[in-house]
């Protein structure tokens, strides 16, 4: 077989770049959860939050479910951490289904137990595949949360950013033009969705940077352990999954152990060439499970800080 001059290049580039050789593990990461239903979940998320909390994450944050049908149990959480743990907290807050005076109520609550940041969203509507619309008397989007948020206290702010748009959105311009209002209203950051690969994070980078966002943004990482239910999650925010991805977890339905060790893998190598973009901040969508993205931050250099392990304990 012949190969072509781009294709020995290639060969080249990939045999002098060691695995994971290079990494210093000079990143710094942060975590998502979810509130917890049952008693069970409860235990299952506090084992993982005191498995991840050596790692001496920049924060951990909590969701909050759709139509803030979560909110109390998200607060709950979220005091939690802020009280029992050294880790910084971050609570979602969305605009559905609440008016400016509750949602700022909520927030004065997060600010009275110790939380100082927020991850600002508009929300999705309670009912899925219904279009979103602004509560009467709320706020209309997630740039005017950050302003009200601004207003109340001195809140760090997290807000969201999509690769390839929300589905909401007429186009990428758009969807871009809506990050920058949030950005200038007073985010600190912005998190995007997760993606599958590097480069759909590169251009996004570059065509947020075009646009005049000089705020961080921080890759969203989606840790892959059930392919089933990322191509669920994947087909509602819009996120594409490429047909290499089917092909690697094809026939691992009945394997779990064999799955968990080819998504930590994956995930790892995906990290790795953000890494070697110049990437060196990282948010892990958890799914309460800490045993993936513990694996994929020892990958990348990453260890247990001794002070952070006795915190934890």
């Amino acid at each position: 077989m012949t190969l072509s001059f781009n294709q020995l290049e290639e060969a080249r580039r990939a045999l002098d770049a060691p695995l994971y050789a290079d990494v210093a593990g000079d990143i710094d990461v942060s975590f998502e959860f979810f509130p917890p239903k049952t008693e069970k979940m409860e235990e299952t998320l506090w084992h993982s939050i005191g498995t991840l909390a050596p790692l001496a994450p920049r924060f951990v944050s909590v969701t909050y479910g759709a139509g803030g049908s979560t909110r109390e149990r998200t607060h709950a959480t979220v005091a939690r951490i802020a009280r029992e743990t050294a880790i910084p907290a971050a609570a979602h807050l969305t605009c559905v289904e609440a008016t400016r005076e509750e949602i700022d109520a909520v927030a004065r609550e997060y600010w009275a137990a110790g939380v100082r940041h927020i991850v600002a969203l508009r929300g999705d509507p309670p009912v899925q595949g219904a279009r979103y619309q602004a509560h009467p008397g709320g706020y209309e989007n997630a740039a005017a949360l950050v302003e009200g948020l601004r207003r109340l206290h001195p809140f760090e702010l997290s807000v969201a950013a999509y690769p390839e748009s929300h589905p909401d959105s007429a186009d990428a311009a758009a969807d871009l033009d809506n990050l920058k209002r949030k950005i200038d209203a007073g985010a600190t950051r912005a998190i995007t969705q997760f993606f599958f690969e590097p480069e759909t994070f590169f251009r996004f980078r570059d065509r947020a940077a075009a646009a005049g966002i000089a705020a961080e943004v921080v890759p969203g990482i989606m840790p892959v352990s059930n392919f089933a239910a990322v191509q669920r999650m994947s087909a509602m925010c819009g996120t594409a999954v490429p047909p290499w991805m089917g092909r690697l977890f094809e026939g691992l339905d009945d394997l779990p152990d064999a799955r968990q060790l080819v998504a930590a893998t994956l995930t790892a190598e995906l990290c790795r060439k953000l890494y070697a973009g110049g990437v060196k901040q990282f948010h892990f969508y958890t799914l309460n499970r800490a045993e993936l993205s513990f694996a994929i931050c020892h990958l990348l250099g990453l260890r247990a800080k001794i002070g952070a392990q006795a915190a934890a304990a």
